[in-house]
């Protein structure tokens, strides 16, 4: 799996520098399919459309002032991800906060950034998050699993969405975070942002409900390189 993605990656970094022209407009389709599918999986009604109008700074009639804020606060923490990478700063747990914060700004602020306090259930997972008291330690240990991991950087960053998930520390807005912590560690390696579709939600939480209750990661490897591997296959495509 893994090694199919390092070869086109080899094929992408040997274009680079894109041109200016083109480096911004497939940014500009980054951004925007990453930030409908990821508000969409969690059942966000706004189209592909109606997202690139709300981030003109265009109000969609009819539609929940959650939903524009859920677009907004997505771009704005792809932006601070990016920031992050550029930077080279490691991941700790004042990054996740401050990622989380930005995905539930004028959504629900009291909780936004903080780790929840109380005990959560997921809708139609056979997982239960662990009791609110021990999430400071569960975090910690994620923490210092990831930064002694010498696992494929794919690997590693798929299992950074899992266990995180598994976690669940915040009251709202997991899934969001999750995936930007993902890519987040893809970008910080070289690799492109996975854009997990909406159409895939079904396959989506049953990898992750596997990983979960049986700590077999495969299904959801096999579904990060899989899209990896498209989103590479299509750059080249284009750029070609």
């Amino acid at each position: 799996m893994f090694q199919q993605c390092d070869q086109l990656k080899k094929q992408l970094d040997a274009l680079r520098p894109l041109s200016q022209h083109t480096a911004k407009s497939l940014h500009e389709q980054l951004v925007l399919e990453w930030t409908y599918n990821s508000n969409a999986i969690e059942g966000n009604t706004l189209t592909l459309k109606e997202t690139k109008v709300v981030l003109e700074g265009i109000t969609i009639g009819g539609k929940p002032m959650r939903e524009h804020f859920e677009a907004i606060n997505h771009k704005e923490a792809i932006d601070y991800v990016e920031d992050i990478v550029h930077k080279q700063e490691a991941l700790s747990e004042r990054v996740i906060r401050s990622i989380h914060q930005l995905v539930l700004k004028n959504i629900d602020d009291a909780h936004a950034g903080r780790y929840r306090l109380e005990n959560v259930v997921i809708a139609g997972a056979e997982h239960t998050p662990p009791d609110y008291i021990h999430i400071s330690q569960h975090m910690s240990d994620l923490l210092t699993w990831y930064h002694n991991c010498t696992a494929h950087p794919i690997e590693r960053a798929a299992r950074l969405h899992t266990d995180f998930v598994k976690i669940h520390p915040f009251v709202d807005g997991n899934g969001r975070t999750a995936r930007l912590l993902m890519n987040l560690d893809l970008m910080s390696c070289g690799y492109l942002p996975v854009v997990i579709k909406a159409s895939e939600r079904l396959r989506y939480y049953e990898a992750l409900d596997q990983a979960h209750t049986t700590q077999d990661y495969d299904d959801f490897l096999t579904l990060v390189s899989g899209v990896e591997a498209h989103v590479l296959h299509h750059y080249l495509k284009l750029l070609s």
